[in-house]
């Protein structure tokens, strides 16, 4: 029998999850991990290469964030910053001995991960930063009510 939230984004995401107190959302964007797929994604996202320049991304990434930021602080939803190495699994389950909330997000964990970052130059040609930077990620930790699952 599916749950409420996988009937809910059935369309958007793939996989299961059996974990009986608590789901942990990651995203993987294939389509960013090259020149062609990105420029396919922002087109369909924007409606042409006009506004494809770094500036353009910057500010729209620093839009998420201090998006992320203020709703956590607005439902009170503790945003940790997490270490490399650091055994985030361990922190969500002390936040979530903790927490009241027994449904729904509870806690963001924002860490710095390698990842594949474009540079766009002029005529909105994309290329990959060598060496492959350091960016954000940010993993939300959903819990569930015992025994939904």
């Amino acid at each position: 029998m599916t749950d409420g939230l996988s009937t809910l984004y059935q369309d958007l995401v793939s996989g299961s999850y059996d974990c009986v107190d608590r789901i942990v959302l990651n995203a993987y964007f294939r389509m960013g991990h090259d020149p062609g797929g990105f420029r396919v994604w922002w087109r369909a996202l924007t409606g042409s290469d006009q506004t494809l320049e770094n500036a353009y991304l910057m500010r729209m990434a620093g839009r998420f964030s201090r998006r992320i930021r203020g709703y956590a602080k607005a439902h009170d939803i503790p945003l940790i910053g997490c270490s490399a190495g650091q055994r985030k699994h361990d922190l969500a389950e002390e936040y979530l001995a903790k927490t009241k909330l027994t449904q729904g997000l509870f806690l963001v964990l924002v860490g710095r991960a390698q990842a594949p970052v474009w540079d766009v130059s002029a005529k909105h040609h994309i290329e990959r930063k060598k060496p492959m930077p350091t960016s954000t990620t940010i993993r939300f930790t959903f819990s569930t009510p015992t025994g939904a699952i």
